[in-house]
């Protein structure tokens, strides 16, 4: 046996190493060909690799596919009975599990047919363990693939029976807590995801800020509704005037350049919107006091980013955004921050925002062009919590459409409040995120310490000396040694007897 890595490795007195071979038949599977329908949809069930993928019980009754009795003689698919471990030897090497019942497998797998005396779950809980090992094992180019010779070679720590027994009811009863605790800090993950829909709900209902509002009041500071659409056409004002200077400066260098090319394009004035009338107005929600019914282009307005083959980005100084985020980086820009994005095609309503002063945003995205003298960081939520798919056009490819977008109303409160909003959304915020890296941080060492379990249940460590001393007393127990001897024994035994049958059914036919 070559087991020079595991030299200094310390098992218990009454424990020795063997390998996988000595403890068990190794079967791989196969697949009936997929060109004669006689060979599919029968009633042995039928095993791949993709049937564990996401799969987390210890033991499988069935995948997606059956096989007939016919597919299976016509194949190298084997029968395996129930309480045969399955063990996938590539794409990818490592996923394991227990027959429940009769079934086959793919070639995807090279299975144990446990022999007398090896208790399945003790083989399966070793090789949960052990998918570092299996692949120093294995070979490969394309895809690496552990062999049936070589898996059959894997070293495995071999205690008295009575010791397997109560090695798998050790590491049971441990995995079932941590399982619970699990599932616990699971069930809190997902609760404040709804505690963070939440706040963004009370946010944009004026829960948040009904205290500063009353305290406002008290003051004789609350905003009004006029004076928020005051500042509202002042900062549009502000805005264009800007755009205008230039527009101007862009003319005058057009002009002394002869003239060459496209005049620039003068900008173009906001067209004032009628208000909405009593009528309308009636069949909305009553808002809190100082907030404003506004249409979407009033609120702020989204422009389609600009044609950017990614391929051909050259690094640069300049973010380049997408649907899917910060891509690259450019030798130029086309927008000014701060950057505010939500995903056009290829990911509709992906928010993502930048405190960045210029950048390229890519044909993926829409971005805000102008945001009539709104709180950016009041904006991004308000995109976080908005529908935009609802908006999106009904194609292979959904595909966001601004246009859709203009006429639908929003409530929009005064600059001053959507900068409290912002504070007390962060603050909430930034309470579930630090309660939710602190979970993060449990559960990775929750899956640390699942580790550690099963590495000292093979070390002969889970057990107490006492209670390995105890186990003594069990009429069955005897060392290792003793145990490999009786395997063999009873081994030898079935051979012969499958020999004496297979001779015996040919002498029959013949």
């Amino acid at each position: 046996m070559e087991y020079e890595k595991f030299k200094d490795y310390k098992l218990p007195i009454d424990w020795i190493f063997v390998s996988l071979k000595d403890i068990g038949a190794i079967v791989s599977g196969g697949t009936p060909s997929t060109k004669i329908p006689e060979f599919w949809n029968g009633e042995i069930p039928w095993i791949t690799p993709a049937d564990l993928s996401g799969y987390n019980e210890k033991y499988i009754s069935r995948g997606k596919k059956n096989i007939t009795f016919l597919g299976l003689q016509k194949s190298s698919a084997k029968l395996l009975p129930e309480g045969s471990i399955l063990f996938s030897s590539r794409a990818p090497i490592g996923y394991v599990v227990i027959a429940k019942n009769k079934l086959a497998t793919n070639q995807g797998f090279k299975n144990i047919i446990p022999f007398k005396y090896i208790i399945s779950e003790y083989v399966y809980y070793y090789l949960k363990n052990s998918k570092k090992l299996a692949e120093d094992f294995a070979s490969g180019t394309t895809f690496k693939e552990i062999s049936a010779k070589n898996f059959a070679r894997l070293p495995i720590p071999l205690p008295p029976l009575p010791e397997q027994r109560a090695i798998v009811a050790r590491i049971e009863e441990l995995f079932s807590r941590l399982d619970k605790g699990i599932e616990t800090l699971q069930k809190v993950k997902e609760q404040l995801k709804v505690y963070r829909q939440a706040v963004l709900k009370w946010a944009f209902e004026g829960k948040l800020t009904a205290e500063w509002r009353e305290q406002q009041k008290a003051k004789g500071t609350l905003p009004t509704a006029e004076d928020l659409l005051k500042q509202i056409k002042a900062e549009r004002e502000r805005q264009y005037q800007h755009k205008l200077a230039e527009w101007q400066k862009a003319v005058e260098e057009w002009e002394a350049k002869g003239k060459q090319g496209r005049k620039p394009a003068k900008p173009k004035k906001f067209r004032e919107l009628a208000p909405l009338t009593a009528e309308e107005l009636e069949k909305l929600p009553e808002l809190p006091t100082g907030w404003r019914w506004l249409k979407f282009i009033e609120f702020c307005e989204l422009q389609r980013g600009y044609d950017l083959p990614l391929k051909n980005v050259k690094e640069g100084p300049y973010p380049v955004i997408t649907s899917g985020g910060l891509a690259a980086y450019h030798n130029d820009y086309k927008a000014n921050g701060p950057c505010l994005v939500t995903g056009r095609s290829g990911g509709v309503g992906n928010i993502h925002f930048f405190e960045v002063e210029k950048y390229w945003p890519h044909n993926t995205v829409l971005f805000v062009k102008d945001f009539h003298g709104n709180f950016p960081k009041y904006m991004y939520y308000f995109f976080i919590q908005f529908n935009f798919k609802r908006y999106s056009a009904s194609t292979a490819v959904p595909t966001l459409d601004r246009k859709m977008l203009y006429n639908v109303l929003v409530k929009v409160p005064p600059l001053l409040e959507q900068k409290t909003i912002v504070q007390e959304i962060e603050t909430r915020l930034s309470v579930a995120d630090k309660l939710e890296q602190i979970i993060d941080e449990t559960l990775q060492k929750a899956e640390a310490l699942r580790q550690s379990i099963l590495k000292k249940a093979f070390e002969g460590k889970l057990l107490s000396e006492a209670e390995r001393e105890a186990l003594k007393n069990d009429p069955e127990w005897e060392p290792a040694e003793k145990l490999l001897e009786r395997i063999k024994a009873e081994k030898e035994r079935l051979d012969k007897e499958n020999n004496r049958k297979r001779k015996h059914k040919i002498a029959q036919e013949g």
